[in-house]
């Protein structure tokens, strides 16, 4: 289920990201998004340094996808073990915005 930021592809359904199974970081935004192309090198460092999969959603108005997950501002990126929210970062620039991913992972 690994797709690079920013490859284009069909946005999964809410269905099969609750149905799936081990560590997925879904990532919300928009390829011409500022804060999106910002936040990139943190973002692949941290999924390079762990063992989960990285889902880039390329988000916007009435995108099903991102409204069940009330994301609101990009990137927002929201992990999820076997389908289950688990922790929520929006707007990450620093190794130290994603804490909250690093402490999901270890609890």
């Amino acid at each position: 289920m690994a797709t690079p930021a920013g490859t284009p592809q069909p946005e999964p359904l809410r269905s099969a990201v609750d149905a799936s199974e081990g560590w997925l970081l879904l990532e919300f935004g928009a390829t011409w998004c500022g804060h999106c192309q910002a936040a990139k090198p943190t973002v692949q460092a941290f999924v390079q340094g762990h063992a989960l999969d990285h889902l880039w959603v390329e988000d916007g108005k009435g995108r099903p996808l991102g409204r069940s997950f009330a994301v609101k501002l990009w990137p927002t990126l929201i992990l999820l073990r076997d389908g289950q929210e688990l922790a929520r970062v929006v707007r990450p620039l620093r190794e130290q915005d994603l804490a909250p991913l690093q402490n999901a992972m270890t609890v």
